[in-house]
């Protein structure tokens, strides 16, 4: 992700952040966040009282551009089936690019191991919005256990992102897809545009 001068420190900071934590994981150091965003030291403890708190803002201005991602250019002219199939696709296809190394917010709940971590309570809402989403498309789609299912496809998005991230399983093939459509047909997700209108 490539920074320009007529950003601000601060957004410098925070794409050099999303581009290196992404790509080396959280360890990365104060010094490599402010030489790649040609920021001092010293400026980036005048904005940001700590690296956590750099790598939670990072997340924090990641979410319009990870959830526009997940969704069709108009999510209200889809069923729920092909809303949910929809985020499978997209992952389908993030995954063949080269620079794909999963789901950002799930590589930063597995790398922290801790809760409490501000960038982890970014991470986790992200997560349960997604869950979320599944869950209402789910009981508008006439899921036998809506609750159940959004539990399932999450199982599923975060698996196949992993592995697809660590290059030991392609989605190319549509496996993702075909799996999440065997899952939907099982809890009696509705194919056609008769699913139940949300209330």
């Amino acid at each position: 992700m490539a920074t320009t001068d007529k950003a601000s420190p601060r957004d410098r900071l925070l794409d050099a952040a999303a581009q290196l934590f992404y790509r080396d994981g959280v360890s990365v150091g104060i010094e490599a966040l402010c030489r790649t965003a040609g920021v001092s030291k010293r400026s980036m403890y005048q904005l940001f009282d700590s690296k956590d708190e750099m790598l939670a803002a990072s997340l924090e201005k990641r979410i319009p551009r990870y959830e526009a991602l997940l969704a069709p250019a108009d999510p209200d002219s889809v069923t729920p089936r092909e809303r949910i199939l929809y985020v499978f696709e997209q992952v389908e296809k993030a995954a063949a690019d080269p620079g794909y190394l999963g789901c950002p917010y799930l590589a930063v709940l597995v790398e922290l191991k801790d809760p409490g971590h501000p960038a982890s309570q970014v991470a986790r809402a992200v997560k349960e919005d997604l869950k979320a989403l599944f869950r209402t498309q789910a009981e508008r789609g006439g899921a036998h256990d809506p609750d159940l299912l959004a539990r399932q496809l999450m199982l599923i998005f975060d698996g196949a992102s992993a592995r697809a991230g660590a290059r030991v399983e392609h989605l190319d093939d549509g496996l993702a897809t075909a799996t999440v459509t065997a899952l939907l047909d099982a809890a009696g997700v509705a194919q056609a545009h008769t699913a139940t209108a949300a209330p």
